[in-house]
């Protein structure tokens, strides 16, 4: 196996034509996306999109547990706790952003294999592709609130557009959604059981791509297995209880909001499962989403990815995201001491900071 942390491959079709390839090398990590992932794959993408020999990219991960988990968080804590590395955390921002907007507007077709754990950064790379994979073992979630951050990676943009406001839950609680909730919420394209991945490439190669609509040719070839993989479907906890969550979020405060949330956290199975995760949440990335999210209603991605920049680079030195890192992940005592303890006890003009470029 590679040592190199994305490998690039070319598969050649019946016609002659290339299906490029990117596939996330670091399983023991879970693919988590760094800064040099980033440098690597930006200018490869560029390269294919220019390339007449190219015809779509195929973008997936080594290993069953994890297309991505989310960005490489432990190379940000060092970013705001060592003074040598100061300035990285920034780059890799602005870089992973960059990214995120290229993949939405890459002109073929980039189609997502997105089995295992798509988090966070690797929601961004999952949410820019035109054909977004999900299998029975997919688990997705923005569960940046547990770390002092926040919903980001666009997620302004293409939470806003999940139905009802489900999208306003999705960010607040974190939870995790499987393949059928991702397909409800709009959150990915097609359904398709893992085992026939090898199948899906099979017949991509076999398939002839010249003077042919190539997002039309990989639409017709997931379209043929999702129809065989329809008894695998799982049934979408977000879908059965829609009615229940757009009640529980529908509030004119956060405070109020997160008070009917807490109130479904007695019951028992997966929604009162999601919403207890509200408990160890930074209160100030539960405001800058509630901000965020409202901001960005009208906003277009790019207009999106501009806020979250400004965002995020202030969350790299106001301190919420550091110590929840230090609490999850490097001392790993679970007792975050979050900037503010409450909702109620956030100062306003701190927080309006966050948004202050």
């Amino acid at each position: 196996m590679s040592e190199q942390p994305i490998v690039f491959e070319e598969w050649v079709t019946a016609d002659g034509a290339l299906i490029a390839v990117a596939r996330l090398n670091a399983p023991k990590a879970l693919n988590s996306l760094s800064l040099e992932m980033i440098r690597l794959l930006t200018p490869q993408l560029r390269r294919w999109a220019d390339d007449s020999r190219v015809c779509a990219v195929w973008l997936e991960a080594e290993g069953d547990k994890a297309f991505c988990a989310g960005g490489d968080i432990v190379a940000l804590y060092r970013s705001m706790t060592e003074p040598n590395a100061s300035g990285e955390g920034e780059a890799f921002f602005a870089e992973e952003y960059e990214l995120d907007q290229l993949i939405h507007s890459f002109p073929k077709p980039v189609l997502c294999w997105g089995h295992g754990i798509v988090m966070g950064g690797g929601m961004g790379l999952f949410q820019g592709a035109s054909h977004r994979v999900v299998t029975e073992g997919s688990k997705l979630a923005m569960p940046e609130v547990s770390i002092g951050l926040y919903p980001d990676v666009g997620a302004g943009w293409f939470l806003n557009r999940a139905p009802g406001r489900t999208g306003l839950f999705l960010g607040l609680t974190g939870a995790r959604m499987n393949g059928a909730d991702a397909l409800f919420t709009g959150l990915a394209d097609r359904f398709i059981q893992h085992q026939m991945k090898a199948d899906v490439i099979g017949e991509l190669c076999q398939r002839n791509w010249q003077d042919e609509d190539a997002s039309a040719v990989v639409g017709s070839v997931l379209r043929q297995f999702e129809q065989q993989s329809r008894e695998a479907l799982p049934e979408s906890p977000v879908r059965h209880h829609f009615d229940e969550i757009n009640q529980a979020v529908d509030g004119d405060s956060l405070e109020a909001v997160v008070g009917q949330l807490t109130e479904l956290a007695g019951g028992e199975g997966w929604l009162a499962k999601s919403v207890r995760s509200l408990g160890n949440a930074s209160p100030t990335s539960l405001a800058l989403f509630w901000h965020h999210l409202e901001r960005c209603r009208r906003d277009s991605l790019t207009e999106v990815l501009d806020k979250e920049l400004v965002m995020s680079t202030k969350a790299l030195k106001k301190g919420e995201f550091a110590e929840g890192i230090r609490a999850l992940l490097i001392d790993k005592d679970q007792q975050p001491r979050w900037h503010y303890a409450t909702l109620s006890e956030i100062d306003d003009a701190w927080l309006e900071d966050f948004f202050t470029a």
